[in-house]
Order: C-alpha cells, then sequence, then structure tokens
C-alpha cells in the first residue's frame, strides 16, 4: 500500500469517527423527548369548591400516609412540606431532586426550604397554583387542609397509576412527622406535692398512738398498707424522674433549633449589613436608615420610645385647649 493511500484510509476512520460523535444519539433523543412529554404536561386544577370527593381531614391524612409510608397524625404537621416534595417526584419523576428535600425539617426555616423546592417543582411544570408558603408553614390547621384538598385533586388528575416505592425513593431518609407547632414540648402534667411525698402514704395510715392505751396486735391489712404506699411512692418518684429527663431532652432540642434559627437570622444581617456598607458612599437615605437600625443599641431604642411617648403626652394637653 502506497504511502498516499494509507494516508487517504486513516483520514477516512478521521470522518468518519467525527460522523458519529456529531450524529444525534437516538436513545438520547428518544429520553430527552420522553421527559419533555412527561415534565410540561401537568393538568391543573381551579376548583376548590367542596364536593363530594372532598376528603375529610382524617380521611385525608390516612391517604398521605398510606401513598407515602409515613406516620402522620395531623393535617398541620404538612406544614414542613416534605410530603408534597415526594408527590411531584411520585406525579413526575425528576421534576425534583429528592436529596435536597429535609424530611426531619422541625424547623421554620428548614419547611420554607421545603417549600422553595416544591415551587420550582411547580414552575418546572407549569403548575399555576400559588403556594401560600406564609401561611403553611405557620402550622395553621385550615390553611394546611385547604392546600392538601387542593392537592388531593391535582394528585389525581395527574396520577397515572404507575408503581412508585415511596421508602426507596427517598434512600433511607426518615421521614419523621414534623412537631406539632400547637403544642409546647416543655409542658408537663402538674402532680400534687403531697401525693409525690413519700411520707404521705405513711402520714395517713400510722395513727398516733394515745398515751396510756395498751398497744393492740395489727392486723394483716394494717401491715401492708405502709409497703403498698411506699410501693406507690416510688413509681411515682419514678415516672416523675422519667418525665424530668424527658423534659431536659426537649429543651436541649428546643434550645438546639432556637441556636439555628438565631444563626440562620445573624447570617441575613450579616449580608444586609454588607450590602449596606457597599453602597453607604451613595447618601442613599434608605441605607442609612437601614445601618441606623441595624447598629442601634438597646439604650437607644428605649430613648426613642420615652422621646416619642413624653411628644405624645405634650401634644394631648395642646389638643384639649382647643376644644
Amino acid at each position: 500500500m502506497s504511502l498516499f493511500a494509507s494516508w487517504k484510509q486513516y483520514t477516512s476512520r478521521i470522518d468518519l469517527k467525527i460522523f458519529h460523535e456529531r450524529r444525534p444519539n437516538p436513545i438520547k433523543q428518544y429520553i430527552y423527548a420522553s421527559l419533555s412529554l412527561s415534565w410540561g404536561m401537568a393538568v391543573n386544577v381551579y376548583s376548590t369548591s367542596i364536593t363530594q370527593e372532598t376528603m375529610s381531614r382524617h380521611d385525608i391524612i390516612a391517604w398521605v400516609n398510606d401513598i407515602l409510608a409515613l406516620n402522620y397524625t395531623k393535617v398541620e404537621q404538612l406544614c414542613s412540606g416534605a410530603a408534597y416534595c415526594q408527590f411531584m417526584d411520585m406525579l413526575f419523576p425528576g421534576c425534583i431532586s429528592l436529596k435536597k428535600v429535609k424530611f426531619q425539617a422541625k424547623l421554620e426555616h428548614e419547611y420554607i426550604h421545603n417549600f422553595k423546592l416544591l415551587q420550582a417543582s411547580f414552575k418546572r411544570m407549569n403548575v399555576d397554583k400559588v403556594i401560600p408558603v406564609e401561611k403553611l408553614v405557620k402550622g395553621r390547621f385550615q390553611d394546611n387542609l385547604d392546600f392538601i384538598q387542593w392537592f388531593k385533586k391535582f394528585f389525581d388528575a395527574n396520577y397515572d397509576g404507575k408503581e412508585y416505592d415511596p421508602v426507596e425513593a427517598r434512600q433511607g431518609q426518615d421521614a419523621l412527622p414534623p412537631p406539632d407547632p400547637g403544642e409546647q414540648i416543655f409542658n408537663l402534667p402538674k402532680k400534687s406535692h403531697h401525693a409525690n411525698s413519700p411520707t404521705a402514704g405513711a402520714a395517713k395510715s400510722s395513727p398516733a398512738s394515745k398515751p396510756g392505751s395498751t398497744p393492740s396486735r395489727p392486723s394483716s391489712a394494717k401491715k401492708a398498707a405502709p409497703s403498698s404506699s411506699a410501693s406507690k411512692s416510688d413509681k411515682d418518684l419514678e415516672t416523675q424522674v422519667i418525665q424530668l429527663s424527658e423534659q431536659v431532652h426537649s429543651l436541649k432540642l428546643a434550645l438546639e433549633g432556637v441556636e439555628k434559627e438565631r444563626d440562620f437570622y445573624f447570617g441575613k444581617l450579616r449580608e444586609i449589613e454588607l450590602l449596606c456598607q457597599e453602597h453607604g458612599g451613595e447618601n442613599n437615605d434608605l441605607v442609612n436608615r437601614l445601618m441606623e437600625v441595624l447598629y442601634a443599641s438597646e439604650e437607644h431604642e428605649s430613648h426613642t420610645e420615652e422621646h416619642e411617648g413624653e411628644e405624645q403626652v405634650h401634644e394631648q394637653p395642646q389638643q384639649q385647649e382647643e376644644y
């Protein structure tokens, strides 16, 4: 083979390779076409009126638990937004990343994070529904009931009946229900000090003996009374210790949550401060006012409130004189 022929064969192989690389892959085209068909075809639901198909709060929670393998007990627990995110993954696979969903959300800013993911999936699927995030994250019953009833109709309009494993889709994440927003975790039932006192039963069961009287032989029932009262008081003490331990644990969790919220909002204030410092040289009244609010101390605020109160007091006599 001549040098020219070998060179021509080599260049033809290169041209063929480039042709295969540039030619569209039919498998990829089919995948993209399937995704585009499954993504963009969401059926919007606008009716919010109560009909025969509208489920009660107990039935709708049972439906959520059955579909997603959850253990929710109240409609208010849907305020975390995690269930809605997984519903969207079930209806439109791939429209939302469940790895980013906080299934163990307990704080309000974590709820907001989940609802932002839900909003992004709604936008991606061309869902026209406006999510009332500020109302839902507060955990109020009626707001969450209205939204889940709408979402149930949206689900029925878009679900195609395909099988879905919610536990596998969460990839091992524990989907714990959020705490009841209206319940204070540190409240414990009150007990009387007299009932918890270890000497309460003994004081009742052992009357004082009269002087000069011959001691009579106590019966078997009287002997058993002090032991039963002592065992009862021991059980009460054990119960109280368990409750106090749970209270300490709950308070620790609450403290961690408060610290996270503190760091979160401090970071926001820090970002505002940096923005104000960047634009501080422009003599912007709004920026200057924001800087005053950020750097105001408690003494300055109290002095400002007292000054405003004095001005109101001075204004009242003048108004009375005019009358």
